[in-house]
């Protein structure tokens, strides 16, 4: 990454690993233009060294090191010799430094396509990309991420794990593992199934855009997995439902086949609670067997939604109004009530891969 050049007046040929030294001191600093200033006794040992070092957001930084070589026995004098070492690294794309103590490398991030790099040492870089390589699946034109979450853990400043009318069910029945959220159908304390959701009111809100996620569904009777866009405004209650599917309501209701695994689901808009806009059941294979993405593209005006890419159904409504995303496990409705039939624990889970959402440009 550097290429070090020297300048000297007279330099021995012992001298070389000081030279050696003093590029590495400049190489440290990273990100910039340097000069290091060098003293050298006849013995061609360092004796000391400055680096003064220019970063490339024009901060300055100077570092020096100091060292007392022993005298070779019978000598009296010591002859010095000063240089200087210029050097100028080739680096591509943006770069910011600030000293910070010794040399190591650190990266933070959950992004895929961000790098946050914080190298502790002589000087500290920052390099910035953008998750522009996370694009809505099947869709062209220009998009921009607005919020991800690809579920290395469980991250509260996302997300909240009850709807705000609740208080969390102490009982855990979710988890962040092996790359996704799980949430799977669990007995309280009181021995009670219960609803688990995990949501980002309060925290992420958009209007417009193109939500979606990628999941796989329990079965189960009873068990109602969804993926919805939700605000509580006032009294109002605007809802788009991406995905709601439905187990346990028998071979014969559409919902599900007679192993009670979820066989279709439904795109909802609500426009206030109890005024429905419009709604699809989308009838598919066993949603428990694979991974699949649910998506909608929300536009003022119109609503599309999509099944793995494919346009599933269109609705033309105006829906202005911010909402938050929302990913749940609920008991009951098309579902009917779980029973001891219903498989419990982390097996048997909604599990999500990712959510992403972009801004449309």
């Amino acid at each position: 990454m550097f290429k070090v050049s020297t300048r000297r007046k007279f330099i021995r040929p012992a001298s070389i690993m000081a030279t050696a030294s003093v590029a590495a001191l400049l190489s440290a600093c990273g990100g910039g233009t340097g000069t290091a200033q060098y003293s050298i006794d006849s013995s061609g040992n360092l004796t000391s060294a400055k680096a003064t070092t220019t970063m490339a957001n024009g901060s300055t930084q100077t570092t020096t090191i100091s060292s007392n070589p022993k005298t070779t026995s019978g000598g009296s004098s010591t002859t010095t010799t000063a240089g200087t070492t210029l050097t100028t690294p080739s680096t591509t794309g943006a770069s910011a430094g600030t000293t910070t103590g010794t040399t190591s490398s650190v990266t933070t991030g959950t992004t895929p396509g961000t790098l946050s790099g914080t190298t502790t040492g002589v000087a500290t870089n920052t390099s910035a990309g953008t998750a522009s390589s996370l694009m809505p699946f099947g869709q062209t034109g220009s998009y921009t991420l607005t919020f991800n979450d690809e579920f290395d853990t469980f991250n509260t400043a996302k997300w909240n794990d009850a709807i705000w009318y609740e208080t969390s069910n102490a009982t855990k029945n979710y988890a962040v593992s092996n790359g996704s959220l799980k949430i799977w159908p669990q007995r309280d304390a009181s021995g009670k199934f219960f609803n688990r959701t995990i949501d980002t009111d309060g925290k992420y809100y958009q209007t417009y855009g193109f939500f979606e996620i990628e999941a796989k569904l329990p079965i189960g009777k009873g068990t109602w997995p969804a993926f919805w866009l939700f605000n509580h405004i006032g009294s109002r209650r605007p809802e788009i439902d991406i995905m709601e599917a439905y187990a346990g309501g028998g071979p014969n209701s559409g919902w599900s086949d007679a192993n009670l695994h979820p066989t279709a689901y439904a795109p909802t808009v609500w426009i206030d609670a109890g005024k429905l806009a419009g709604t699809k059941t989308i009838l598919t294979t066993d949603l428990s067997a694979a991974f699949h993405k649910y998506a909608v593209k929300w536009e003022a005006g119109k609503q599309t939604f999509y099944f793995d890419g494919k346009q599933v159904y269109t609705l033309n409504v105006a829906m202005p109004d911010p909402m938050y995303i929302m990913l749940d496990l609920w008991f009951g409705s098309a579902s009917g009530q779980p029973d001891g039939t219903t498989p419990v624990g982390s097996g048997n889970s909604y599990e999500v891969n990712y959510v992403r959402a972009w801004k449309m440009n």
